[in-house]
């Protein structure tokens, strides 16, 4: 069975006929080599979706991403990814971030992408490690762990610690989704409580800064 998956076909489906969709995709169609994965995405409005139903939503296009060379998610443009963001609700994120593995493999991709979105011209002779902890994870701690590295005007992503950090920011995944995709502020989130610094203040206020961060 073909299935179509363009944004016109995506977009007259309803949230329970577009996951069954892609439920039924078999990994192995060398037609997934095809899809356009921003296509897909276009057709995905977070605000036609309750919150279980935008988790299963992800769920799906992340499992047959993993069963299927030719379906990757990670070639999802930037401002596609940071519009669907932008239009999910608290509940919705939440939703998806309380799922193990879909949350891990969610985190792990926009992590990812911070290394390809840094500004190594901004950089300069800048080095540094910051650590990120997210909330809410399913470690012996509680903790999601990521660590940045920055030095030769470049930027390496680290699952764990495995050095001393100049800045250690702690904050809930769903803060940390709206402010990786530019639907936060730092500022804001650090006034609030949202977010928390320990080390060097002045050096994470600007992290950011060295990023190129999507607009929706």
């Amino acid at each position: 069975m073909t299935i179509d998956l363009t944004t016109e076909a995506v977009a007259k489906l309803s949230p329970a006929e577009l996951i069954s969709t892609l439920k039924q995709v078999d990994p192995a169609d060398p037609a997934l080599a095809g899809v356009d994965i921003d296509a897909v995405a276009r057709g995905v409005d977070p605000k036609k979706l309750g919150k279980d139903e935008f988790a299963d939503l992800l769920s799906a296009l992340s499992d047959l991403a993993v069963a299927s060379t030719a379906f990757d998610l990670a070639a999802m443009d930037a401002q596609n990814f940071a519009r669907i963001i932008s239009r999910a609700s608290k509940d919705q994120i939440e939703t998806v971030t309380s799922r193990p593995g879909l949350r891990e493999r969610v985190l792990d991709e926009v992590f990812r992408r911070m290394e390809s979105h840094f500004r190594s011209d901004r950089a300069g002779a800048t080095r540094a490690v910051v650590h990120f902890r997210l909330t809410g994870g399913f470690g012996e701690d509680g903790y999601d762990r990521y660590e940045a590295v920055v030095e030769n005007a470049e930027c390496t992503i680290n699952k764990g610690e495995t050095r001393e950090p100049r800045a250690t920011v702690t904050l809930p995944p769903v803060e940390f989704l709206k402010l990786a995709t530019g639907n936060a502020s730092a500022p804001v989130l650090f006034m609030t409580g949202k977010l928390k610094v320990t080390g060097d203040l002045g050096f994470a206020a600007g992290f950011m800064s060295l990023f190129t961060i999507p607009k929706a």
